[in-house]
This record gives C-alpha cells, sequence and structure tokens, in this order.
C-alpha cells in the first residue's frame, strides 16, 4: 500500500510561483512513475507532468510546458511540481499519482489517469488575476 501526501498549495498572484512537494510511504519509491494531475471546479481532471521512474524522462501538458518542471528526490521519496508563471486558469486542486512502474522501462511515463493506482488527497492552488 502506498500513500501519496501533498503540500504547498496556496494562494497566489498572477506571475508568482509556488513548489508542490508530494511524499511517498513505502520502500520502493525508486520504482514508482510519478504524475501531477489537476481538476478545476466543473472540470474533467487533466494530466499536468509525468515523471519515469528512472527520473530521466518527463511528460509535460501543452499548456504547462515551460513554465512547471516535475523532479523526484528517492532519499526523500518525495517528488516534486515547480510551477512558475501562474496563471489564473491554472487554479484547481493538484493531485499527486503513482503506478508501480517496475514493469516498464526505466524511461516510461505516463499521462493517462487510469494508469496511475495511487492518488494523493490533493493540494488547493489559487491563482488570482
Amino acid at each position: 500500500q502506498v500513500q501519496l501526501v501533498e503540500s504547498g498549495g496556496g494562494l497566489v498572484q498572477a506571475g508568482g510561483s509556488l513548489t508542490l512537494s508530494c511524499v511517498a510511504s513505502g520502500r520502493t519509491f525508486s520504482t514508482y512513475g510519478m504524475g501531477w494531475f489537476r481538476q478545476a471546479p466543473g472540470k474533467e481532471r487533466e494530466f499536468v507532468a509525468a515523471l519515469s521512474r528512472g527520473g530521466s524522462s518527463t511528460g509535460y501538458a501543452t499548456s504547462v510546458k515551460g513554465r512547471f518542471t516535475i523532479s523526484k528526490i528517492n532519499a526523500k521519496n518525495t517528488v516534486y511540481l515547480q510551477m512558475n508563471s501562474l496563471k489564473p486558469e491554472d487554479t484547481a486542486v493538484y493531485y499527486c499519482a503513482a503506478f508501480d512502474g517496475i514493469y516498464y522501462s526505466n524511461s516510461y511515463y505516463g499521462t493517462d489517469a487510469d494508469e496511475y493506482y495511487y492518488w494523493g488527497q490533493g493540494t488547493q492552488v489559487t491563482v488570482s488575476s
């Protein structure tokens, strides 16, 4: 069983930055493929960013590419989402997610929410104009 706990959300002005953190329980964090998704009010959950279990490959939604960066520190069982140049349309609940990447290549990352088995409770990010 893997538990994911997000933190770092909050209220920020447009153009500002936030860093989200997600701490995972379990001793096999290095084998997990990790991702961040978000859900705005009245909208479906959408993919934001993903990181392969090996940490060498990343993927981003077009809307955040160049502004957001996903990374992880295995020794801390933590994945991060650095968000710069935030826009009001980035306002959403952000979720951390993980899947067991042991059956995938070291460079594989998932962009579909259905690929992820473990989910955090979410952290609210609000960007004011």
